[in-house]
């Protein structure tokens, strides 16, 4: 667990591996620090977990068994991402709201706040005509603001949450 600096609310961290892309993904948008890497071995997920103070989201019954891994690890079930979302969401307390789409989902850097004048050459023409908000990642460089897709990910959201 990390004390974010801008917000002085203290935050879960995260390490997912390789078989929990999707739920990687889908930890990023509700705004969770997830690491993720595609393509890394157990030792070196194990190592890192412990280096960045990041709790370990695993399928592997093997990798649990690490003793460097006891105690900082939650087996995920199923296949689906849906269900491994809300597992890890309730055995975390996490909200899937309440950070809805503040981190980069390929980066996993905060998002921060970027002027309309600095996008102006990054968005295609309709969106800077239409849109009065964007983020950027200072990772990628990626650029977010509001759109339809935002309804579509609440929407899914409310499917998976839905008591």
């Amino acid at each position: 667990m990390v004390i974010d600096g801008r917000t002085g609310v203290l935050h879960m961290r995260f390490i997912a591996d390789a078989m929990l892309g999707r739920l990687a993904k889908w930890m990023r948008i509700m705004g969770c620090d997830v690491a993720y890497y595609r393509r890394i071995g157990d030792r070196e997920l194990v190592n890192l977990a412990l280096k960045d103070s990041r709790m370990i989201l695993t399928k592997d019954t093997l990798l649990i068994q690490r003793k460097k891994a006891k105690g900082n690890f939650f087996l995920v079930e199923g296949n689906s991402y849906k269900d491994q979302l809300k597992q890890v969401a309730a055995q975390f307390s996490l909200n899937p709201y309440k950070y809805l789409l503040t981190r980069c989902i390929e980066c996993n850097i905060p998002l921060m706040d970027i002027t309309e004048e600095k996008v102006r050459n990054g968005v295609p023409e309709h969106v800077y005509n239409s849109q009065d908000t964007f983020l950027t990642c200072q990772g990628c460089g990626k650029i977010y603001w509001p759109a339809t897709h935002k309804d579509g990910i609440v929407k899914t959201l409310e499917e998976i949450f839905k008591a």
